[in-house]
């Protein structure tokens, strides 16, 4: 498909015009506080993966609520015993769960711990999930999908959930006895590249360990215009929903501002290297470098790096990426 956002050298410098909220960290804080008053109550149970290089462990975690989370955490079976690895904390992309214990264990391959938190209410898509979203508000009037569930109050905000999933699943890692916890590093590809972006704003100040964040062609960024410019995937539907709800528009974006990754992305303290696909209609260019260019601003100096994918569509770089992202990281 041709290029449909702006040319490369107006989305080198392009920065969103959405405006934090100012009692944003407030809000934040006053979520984690109450996420922490549940224990984390972190199990790990080995599984039978019938892989010989890969051991796998079935995890769960209390996230949002203290609602059960599930997750995988694979590790090279044939580790130094004793010796501590660092961790790659993997989020799914929209519609994603956890897949089977055999499946999407590439960072194990690699060498290090490799975590894989299922996605709350998700695994209906491209793979199996087995975490049901139980919040009261999944029920409410919303578009079908999760991009419109509880929008209308920033508490039951479904991404509020999500997000705080995602902290929950760092500290549960980091309890694992194989797991250096001061070696984290954050990675997904779409939402999980959002999610991903969103964690690394959260931790900062607020849990150590984490050293590197990995955003793949990130969904969740700079939401107002996303929603204009999106052709495909889960930003129009909140289009669809404003078409029937026309009435809600502003009071939507009140609410989406709460949980916009250009936000946390200019609170990440940690090396970040991004990717993003010029012909990508899921997650528009101008997208992801509003987050890129915010990232880290309210930090000082971080070290970050995008990779450009001129004629790629959603699906950015993919094996090639993955080359690129094991390089950067092994140069934390």
């Amino acid at each position: 498909m041709p290029l449909f956002d702006l040319p490369l050298e107006q989305l080198e410098k392009y920065r969103s015009s959405v405006v934090e909220p100012v009692d944003f960290d407030e809000f934040w804080d006053q979520t984690l506080a109450e996420a922490q008053s549940f224990d984390l109550a972190a199990t790990f149970e080995p599984v039978n993966n019938r892989l010989a290089v890969i051991e796998t462990f079935d995890v769960t975690f209390a996230g949002f609520g203290g609602a059960p989370i599930k997750g995988w955490l694979h590790l090279p079976a044939h580790r130094e015993p004793g010796k501590k690895l660092p961790a790659v904390v993997e989020y799914l992309g929209y519609s994603g769960g956890r897949s089977l214990p055999n499946q999407g264990n590439r960072w194990a391959q690699a060498g290090y711990a490799h975590f894989v938190m299922d996605t709350r209410g998700q695994g209906f898509g491209g793979s199996f999930g087995e975490t049901p979203d139980p919040h009261p508000s999944a029920g409410g009037v919303a578009y079908a999908g999760l991009m419109t569930r509880g929008i209308n109050s920033r508490e039951d905000y479904y991404y509020r959930r999500l997000f705080v999933d995602g902290f929950r699943a760092v500290q549960a890692v980091q309890r694992h006895p194989a797991v250096d916890p001061h070696r984290i590093v954050l990675n997904g590809i779409s939402q999980g590249g959002g999610i991903s972006l969103a964690v690394a704003g959260l931790v900062a100040g607020r849990l150590d360990g984490v050293i590197g964040v990995l955003p793949d062609v990130p969904f969740l960024q700079d939401f107002p215009r996303a929603i204009d410019t999106a052709a495909k995937g889960p930003y129009p539907d909140i289009f669809a929903f404003l078409s029937r709800h026309r009435e809600k528009y502003e009071g939507i974006l009140k609410v989406l501002n709460y949980f916009d990754g250009v936000h946390f992305a200019a609170r990440a303290q940690t090396p970040v290297l991004y990717s993003v696909a010029l012909a990508d209609d899921v997650c528009p260019p101008s997208t992801v470098f509003a987050s890129y260019n915010a990232y880290g601003e309210k930090s000082g100096d971080v070290r970050k790096a995008i990779e450009v994918y001129r004629f790629n569509n959603h699906e950015g770089g993919q094996e090639h990426h993955w080359v690129k992202q094991l390089d950067f990281l092994q140069s934390l």
